[in-house]
């Protein structure tokens, strides 16, 4: 039995990351997915509601082949905080998570929540391109 966490904030990124996971996970195994939010006035409804429907892609790609549980952090919390949080709670095997291509003024400026994953667990993280590599 594996336990895996998918970091996703978007129905994009939650189909890379099922196409991903779908030869690897099996029916023994769990998968967390998780949408994190900063919360107030930082996150409006139609950002939940794109929340809710990236979770919703990972939960109908994955439900029939594992136990797949979703959750929507808005907390106020930075995202990889919440992702590594639940890793810990949960004992993931492995995280999942998504990376685009970024300028490197887009770097300077806002930070990678990828970024910041890597460099703060201790757990193998499978990092998937969300871009074409031509793009």
């Amino acid at each position: 039995m594996t336990v895996y966490v998918l970091a996703t904030d978007h129905v994009d990124t939650s189909a890379r990351l099922c196409d991903y996971l779908i030869t690897r996970v099996e029916d023994s195994d769990t998968v967390h997915a998780i949408n994190s939010l900063y919360g107030s006035d930082k996150t409006g409804s139609q950002e939940i509601r794109d929340g809710k429907e990236a979770l919703s892609v990972i939960r109908s790609r994955l439900g029939a082949i594992a136990t797949i549980e979703t959750h929507q952090f808005v907390r106020g919390n930075d995202p990889d905080v919440d992702i590594l949080t639940h890793a810990e709670d949960v004992n993931a095997d492995e995280l999942i998570i998504g990376v685009q291509k970024r300028t490197p003024t887009a770097k300077v400026v806002f930070g990678s929540t990828a970024q910041s994953i890597l460099l703060q667990t201790d757990r193998p993280t499978a990092v998937v391109p969300l871009t074409d590599a031509e793009s």
